[in-house]
């Protein structure tokens, strides 16, 4: 103080700061508020769906396991990974000697019984002459009842044996029929038109059908793919057939791939499990997905099986029409509409002003069915606690 008495300006300047600092002080805190500030957006033109979001996953609209019905070594493989193949086309021999042995016993059964009826048909010819004889000699009381009814029984077992004989020539010709078959089953053929997808056995592994069918190939037919989307059970019941559906997949993003809905599978997947605890809690149950299935074109092959397919189904949509984003929208009514504030600005000033708007779709984005016009500033918030930069942005357009 001794120094400010003592240099006078000093002593003014020091005052003047002063006063300079508590009329800012009271200009702050005691002047009139400030303008409130608000985020905004505008009422817009453009389309809105209402979907429901699922993964899938991509299947060949029609895949088989090209297997072996006979055991063997395979002898050669006449496909390639990734080969075009057409309904029919020898695919695979296996190994056909123990086959053909078969087919050779088989005949040689069947030759042996024929062998036998031929004897027992020419012995058939001699019962019926000594029946014959012994009717004649019994009817001129020429010969004995004993001599006849033992060629009448003889005659009746060749008959017998005859009729025997011709069955196991019919079981004959059946075992031959089943080795023929099995003969044939050593070459393996396409049994549709497809592309070979996986090779299962090598060349000079050794089958064994006696108790599962052991996979040689794997085919496919990759022009049209089907999509198998996983629904919620929260959303299954707003999905049902021939709705629309897009899906895109993690190799190209920005394309959409456009389909029908074909089914709703009418049960989830864990039926099938045998293993499965119907005890749990709602607390530990594990969530519960439908499949949904479509079919989508695949002419020029660029959709694969096992990728992954982020999916919508379209419940609803509208074109050109009036959307809001959704957090605008206030309480909803008795009468089904919601309060929806609006910035008005007139002569440089904002107001604020309360609409009871009718709402169609709401998803991220509400579709305005009346209540606003395009070009409209609803508030979707507060900006008084936003960074300066995020309100210059937001704010009052």
């Amino acid at each position: 103080m001794r120094l400010l008495k003592k240099n006078p300006l000093a002593y003014i300047i020091s005052v003047g700061l002063l006063l300079l600092l508590a009329f800012g002080l009271y200009h702050y805190f005691f002047s009139a508020s400030k303008e409130p500030q608000y985020l905004t957006a505008p009422v817009t033109v453009g389309d809105i769906q209402d979907t429901v979001l699922a993964n899938g996953s991509l299947e060949a609209l029609q895949q088989v396991n090209v297997g072996a019905q006979v055991s063997g070594q395979l002898k050669s493989l006449k496909v390639a990974l990734g080969q075009e193949v057409k309904k029919g086309q020898l695919v695979a021999e296996i190994d056909s000697l123990t086959q053909q042995n078969a087919l050779q016993n088989a005949q040689a059964a069947l030759n042996q019984v024929r062998a036998q009826l031929r004897s027992k048909q020419a012995s058939l010819v001699q019962a019926r002459s000594g029946f014959a004889r012994q009717q004649r000699l019994l009817a001129g009381d020429a010969g004995s009842r004993e001599n006849y009814e033992t060629a009448e029984a003889t005659l009746q077992s060749t008959l017998a044996d005859i009729d025997s004989l011709n069955a196991q020539i019919e079981q004959a010709k059946i075992t031959v029929s089943t080795a023929m078959l099995n003969l044939g089953y050593t070459k393996i053929t396409a049994p549709m038109d497809g592309k070979v997808v996986s090779i299962v056995t090598k060349e000079g592994q050794t089958v064994n059908s006696a108790q599962l069918t052991p996979t040689i190939i794997i085919l496919a037919e990759l022009n049209t793919m089907t999509v198998k989307a996983l629904v919620s059970e929260a959303d299954v019941i707003r999905v049902k057939p021939q709705q629309p559906v897009f899906f895109t997949i993690l190799g190209d993003p920005d394309h959409r791939f456009n389909g029908i809905l074909r089914s709703v599978e009418p049960a989830p997947d864990s039926i099938s499990s045998d293993g499965s605890d119907k005890s749990k809690t709602a607390a530990t149950a594990a969530p519960v997905y439908y499949n949904a299935l479509f079919d989508i074109p695949n002419p020029d092959n660029k959709l694969r099986i096992s990728m992954t397919a982020q999916v919508s189904i379209v419940l609803n949509e509208a074109k050109g029409a009036l959307t809001i984003p959704s957090t605008a929208l206030g309480e909803r009514g008795k009468d089904g509409r919601y309060q929806v504030r609006v910035l008005q600005t007139k002569d440089g000033k904002h107001t604020v002003a309360m609409r009871q708007v009718r709402i169609g779709i709401n998803n991220i984005q509400a579709q305005v069915l009346d209540g606003l016009k395009a070009g409209e500033k609803v508030i979707v918030g507060d900006g008084g606690d936003k960074p300066a930069e995020e309100q210059a942005a937001m704010i009052m357009g």
